[in-house]
């Protein structure tokens, strides 16, 4: 599907939710908070978890994580996940560092006991680099999504009253 086609679909699903324009608000806020963190095989889970417990629409907050974390924003919102939780988390994680991590594991004279924790090592470092990274990113994200999607939800009502006392 062409990217401007996808982007009217999703704004049309968003402009026809129904419900209490503040659960719709902050249902959006759980989806950009939870959609811009780089869990992406648990965020859709997540989020239904955590849109009920903030009160927020579900099917809200999955929309909106499918709007953050979609094919075209992943690479640009992984790397700027990295690069916040770099500046953040006080471990080298170069390519480097990278680079000789598998030259161990490919390396004959550890065992696999030692090449098995040198990259689980790595890996956990990494995954905390990224979560550290979008939990930095989606706190003004989630401050900016909440009074914006509250205002857009406020304004449907409105209008769908207007339209209503018209008809």
């Amino acid at each position: 599907m062409e990217p401007q086609r996808a982007a009217r679909l999703y704004y049309l699903k968003i402009l026809r939710l129904k419900g209490d324009p503040q659960s719709l608000a902050r249902g959006m806020t759980v989806g950009v908070a939870i959609g811009i963190i780089p869990i992406l095989p648990l965020q859709t889970l997540t989020i239904l978890i955590f849109a009920p417990l903030f009160k927020g629409n579900s099917i809200a907050a999955v929309l909106a994580g499918l709007l953050v974390s979609n094919p075209l924003t992943l690479i640009p919102q992984y790397y700027i996940c990295w690069k916040l939780g770099k500046l953040l988390y006080p471990i080298d994680l170069s390519w480097s560092r990278v680079r000789e991590t598998v030259e161990f594991m490919l390396s004959g004279s550890a065992s696999w006991g030692e090449r098995l924790t040198a990259l689980s090592l790595l890996g956990y470092e990494s995954l905390a680099v990224m979560i550290l990274g979008g939990v930095i990113l989606a706190i003004p994200l989630a401050l900016i999504t909440y009074p914006l999607s509250l205002r857009l939800f406020l304004a449907i009502q409105r209008k769908r009253r207007q339209k209503h006392i018209l008809s």
